[in-house]
Order: structure tokens, then C-alpha cells, then sequence
């Protein structure tokens, strides 16, 4: 039985670059009244990079430096977040505490041995990102005093991960290039720069 439709032209492939992957394109600059959602990453945009609590250190280590990221989430066998892992963890005194505590080698510490555990994140509702200011993130991050904070979006009423807001994306976008991972320092310079600008 005829279709009435025709077949797609093929073609034979030669040398192939690689997949295309999804981006999730914000603002190169933003102000602190621009709205909230210019400095989310969205993971519906966006790949989000995961390791197990079972990966070498230096496995996560690589994938953020390959992916050129700074943050992983880490799951479970089940796929649920079970807490995340960034390179300022990778880069701070836990790895050598746990080298010298338990008499290992730094390439045998886990993932699982170093990360922040998924209880002791926190998160804002997405509903609630949609409807604020760059200013408000910056207040939020400032009262938690970290890095990062989770966007939450209800479906079927489960929480899922939509976003991430980051101090260090925050801070490039607002044109406060700082290179600190002391967090409260880091909003004094923000605070400072802004009110010189």
C-alpha cells in the first residue's frame, strides 16, 4: 500500500565530530534586576554530569576537567541523588585527611568518602527562581553561605532537580571576576565591586 510519502535523503557519513549536546545559553551579563532565571543552569537545557559514590576521586576529577564543569551529582543505583561533588571538595583538605586517617593513597578515596550528602543540600522551588531577581539569588546564596544551591520542580509530585544556581556563574555574569573559594569573602567583593559599579 502506498504511503504517499517519500524516503529522506541518506547519506554516507564520513568523519564525525561527535554529538551535538544540549546548551543552555544565558546572558553574558546580567544586573541584579534581571530576572532570576538568567543565572540558573537548567537541566532541561543543559546535560547535568553525574559520577557514583563508588568512582575513584580521580575519575570525578577528570569527567568535571573533560565536561568542563565544576560540580557532579552524585547517584545512586537506583538513579536518586545522593549528594554532589565539586572541585573546590577536590581541592580542599578532605582528600589528605582521609589519605592520612586511613592510610591510603589519594587515587583510593571515593566519591562517596568526600561529597556533600544529599541531606545536607539545600534548595529553592523552581516556582519561586521563575518569579525572582538575580538580587534575591544573591541574597540566597549569601544567607546559605555556599556555592551552590538546587532548583527543585515538583512532578506528579516528586521532587526533581530542574536547576543549579552557582556563586562562580553568578559572579561572571554580574562582572565580578573573583578567584576565591572562600564564600564569605567572595560576597564582601561582590557587594564592594557592585557598589562601585
Amino acid at each position: 500500500m502506498k504511503s504517499g510519502f517519500t524516503r529522506l535523503p541518506v547519506r554516507h557519513l564520513g568523519d564525525i565530530s561527535g554529538l551535538l549536546q544540549p546548551t543552555c545559553v544565558l546572558p553574558e551579563r546580567v544586573t541584579l534586576d534581571n530576572p532570576a532565571i538568567d543565572v540558573m543552569t537548567d537541566f532541561r537545557r543543559v546535560t547535568a554530569y553525574i559520577a557514583t559514590p563508588y568512582d575513584p576521586i580521580v575519575a570525578a576529577e577528570e569527567r568535571m576537567q573533560r565536561r568542563k564543569v565544576r560540580l557532579l551529582f552524585v547517584m545512586d543505583e537506583t538513579d536518586h541523588l545522593v549528594g554532589l561533588i565539586t572541585s573546590t571538595d577536590l581541592k580542599s583538605e578532605k582528600p589528605m585527611q582521609i589519605v592520612h586517617s586511613r592510610g591510603i593513597r589519594r587515587d583510593e578515596i571515593l566519591v562517596g568518602d568526600i561529597m556533600t550528602p544529599a541531606a545536607a543540600l539545600e534548595a529553592v522551588a523552581f516556582e519561586d527562581v521563575a518569579s525572582a531577581r538575580v538580587g534575591h539569588v544573591l541574597e540566597t546564596l549569601k544567607a546559605s553561605g555556599r556555592q551552590h544551591a538546587l532548583v527543585v520542580e515538583s512532578v506528579d509530585g516528586k521532587p526533581f532537580v530542574r536547576g543549579l544556581l552557582s556563586l562562580s556563574r553568578l559572579s561572571r555574569q554580574l562582572g565580578v571576576n573573583l578567584v576565591t573559594t572562600e564564600v564569605a569573602r567572595t560576597f564582601a567583593e561582590i557587594e564592594a565591586r557592585l557598589a562601585h559599579a
